[in-house]
């Protein structure tokens, strides 16, 4: 599984044809790929790895305190894009990404386990498999890549 983890003023997502939108304020969004290896076992360790990341200032410019640290909210977001094989040719590779039934299921767990760990007001998701309108506002920038071969 790869996550890119944005720090944001806000960020919202849009999907027109199912007149969906759900929006944050300061926290995080977190773009999500799942891997035809992924389990769901590994999803606690990704929660709490994401919910405990050090990476909000604290009163002295240093990156020192979790989202939990500031009732921060998350966007979740389903992205297969991120499990993009581009090593021959010039049309990125989907194969090693999970199949969509599995990949959903997967991604639904994700979003329960945020749910319990920063609580159900701080979490909103997208609608996986849908073609949606990411809105990020970027703090710092800081952006931190996760990729759970990391953790293997």
């Amino acid at each position: 599984m790869k996550a890119v983890i944005q720090r944001v003023k806000k960020g919202s997502v849009k999907i027109e044809k199912e007149n969906y939108f759900k929006e944050i304020g300061k926290g995080l969004v977190v773009l999500v790929g799942i891997h035809k290896k992924n389990k769901k076992k590994e999803l606690d360790t990704i929660v709490k790895k994401i919910s405990n990341m050090r990476i909000f200032e604290d009163e002295n410019r240093k990156m020192n305190l979790s989202i939990k640290d500031i009732n921060g909210e998350l966007l979740l977001i389903s992205q297969f894009t991120l499990i993009a094989d581009t090593k021959k040719g010039n049309r990125p590779g989907f194969s090693e990404s999970k199949k969509f039934e599995e990949a959903s299921i997967i991604y639904e767990e994700l979003a329960n386990l945020f749910q319990i760990e920063l609580g159900e007001n701080y979490v909103q998701t997208g609608i996986f498999g849908a073609d949606m309108m990411v809105d990020i506002l970027n703090e710092g920038p800081v952006t931190i890549i996760l990729d759970t071969k990391e953790y293997e």
